[in-house]
């Protein structure tokens, strides 16, 4: 189990730009967020691989930037969209490949957009995305996410259910504290099937902050982690407004590492 970041939490510094900042400041483990079309393209890839590769750093996952678009893209009514938007995002799949990331995150639909398809025909659609990525060696995990149908502890329980083995979840505090759900109500639901966790903090009055500077119960939340046998990393994943100096983010690092080298004494 390692501490990451997500090149996210620089946002909107430029992708390059921010996987250059983390890396000097000594992280190692990255969660990428593509921002554009442009760093979809090959050589911007390879120069993204070749700077991990020179620092012995680990691009473990890749968020795609139409993340906002996956109503539309891939959970419309509109059948021919959805096949295209499964070709589009054999793109990432490739990215994923290029860059070493064994994970690509979903946001999926929005709760508040209207859609004749039914909740089934959307566990459907994720698990034909989810059978595609395994073609390709990758696992594309749900997170939950304020605002999407994914923010509903009842809906993950029922995905999981429906999909069996196909199905895989990434664990986002903030989004859960956001959306007014319990986190760790979150984190039951997804059970066995968390791949991946986005690491932040919250108090009373503010849903994000860099761990260690709100009130998180992570004891709490790695005991539940540790009876589902979790087994990944913890990505730091902020905003940008959350901090004023990148320097507060090795704080976050430190806190985050503590929690990952204690996981197992956690009882």
């Amino acid at each position: 189990m390692k501490a990451g970041i997500s090149t996210a939490c620089l946002y909107p510094m430029l992708l390059e730009d921010a996987f250059s900042t983390l890396l000097q400041l000594g992280f190692r483990e990255f969660e990428v967020f593509i921002n554009t079309f442009s760093e979809l393209k090959p050589d911007f890839v390879r120069d993204l691989r070749r700077k991990a590769e020179d620092t012995g750093s680990r691009i473990k996952s890749l968020h795609p930037f139409t993340s906002g678009y996956e109503s539309f893209l891939l959970f419309s009514d509109y059948e021919r969209r959805f096949l295209d938007g499964l070709e589009f995002y054999k793109r990432y799949l490739e990215v994923c490949n290029l860059l070493g990331a064994d994970f690509l995150v979903l946001h999926g639909k929005r709760s508040d957009k209207r859609s004749p398809i039914s909740e089934t025909q959307y566990f459907d659609r994720y698990g034909k995305l989810f059978q595609i990525g395994k073609q390709y060696g990758i696992t594309v995990a749900q997170e939950n996410v304020n605002l999407f149908l994914s923010d509903d502890p009842a809906f993950l329980l029922r995905m999981k259910k429906y999909c069996g083995r196909d199905c895989a979840f990434v664990l986002d505090i903030k989004q859960a504290v956001r959306g007014g759900q319990d986190p760790f109500q979150i984190c039951e639901a997804m059970g066995d099937k968390i791949v991946h966790v986005h690491m932040n903090d919250n108090k009373p009055g503010c849903d994000c902050l860099l761990p260690g500077r709100g009130s998180m119960d992570y004891p709490a939340l790695m005991r539940i982690l540790k009876r589902y046998r979790y087994d990944g990393d913890f990505i730091i994943e902020v905003y940008r407004h959350n901090f004023k100096q990148c320097e507060e983010l090795l704080c976050a690092k430190r806190v985050v590492e503590d929690l990952a080298g204690r996981f197992h004494s956690f009882a």
